[in-house]
């Protein structure tokens, strides 16, 4: 995901001429950080999220000459993404997947946020596949309920009584009991 790094740099699909739908490409440097980024929260796993997302871009460019023109492409890449997620789950895939190179759990972050990190990560673990694809699309994407549901396929109902569950989950989670909460 190198190529990935300057998104800040990359134009946005909306910069497009008017008239013309956004370049698949302009779409995949403006919004595949955000989307991996949602990807790992998913998977809990940087590789498992980087295939994860490569596999929901490849659903979303089979699409693009449609997905373009209604200008729902960042809905459809989302909802391609938590489908793929739950895709994979139900083909309970348990295999190890290889790497070049080993992590060396070294962190620039202090120990504390390291904790936090780890800990957060195994309480979501433990939310259901649904919980969890809300907690990530309402806190991490920063969407509405009705957006949730739209990008889940579910009733903005079932999306508030999953968070509140998966609220509740986390409060009680004694993985998360020792640390303060934020502010």
């Amino acid at each position: 995901m190198s190529s990935v790094a300057s998104v800040s740099e990359a134009p946005s699909p909306a910069q497009s001429p008017v008239g013309e739908p956004p370049s698949f490409e302009d779409f995949v440097a403006a919004r595949s950080a955000a989307l991996w980024r949602s990807a790992w929260l998913l998977t809990g796993d940087a590789q498992r999220a980087e295939d994860l997302l490569q596999t929901a871009l490849v659903k979303v460019w089979r699409r693009w000459s449609k997905i373009a023109k209604d200008g729902a492409v960042e809905g459809y890449a989302r909802r391609a993404l938590v489908t793929t997620y739950t895709d994979w789950w139900r083909r309970r895939w348990t295999g190890e997947v290889p790497t070049e190179t080993l992590a060396d759990g070294v962190s620039d972050a202090p120990a504390e946020l390291a904790d936090l990190r780890h800990d957060l990560l195994s309480a979501l673990s433990r939310l259901s596949r649904g919980q969890r694809a809300g907690v990530v699309l309402r806190y991490f994407e920063d969407l509405t309920e009705v957006e949730t549901a739209a990008a889940l396929g579910c009733s903005v109902g079932t999306v508030k009584s999953q968070h509140n569950r998966a609220l509740a989950a986390l409060r009680s989670s004694p993985l998360l009991a020792d640390h303060e909460e934020p502010r």
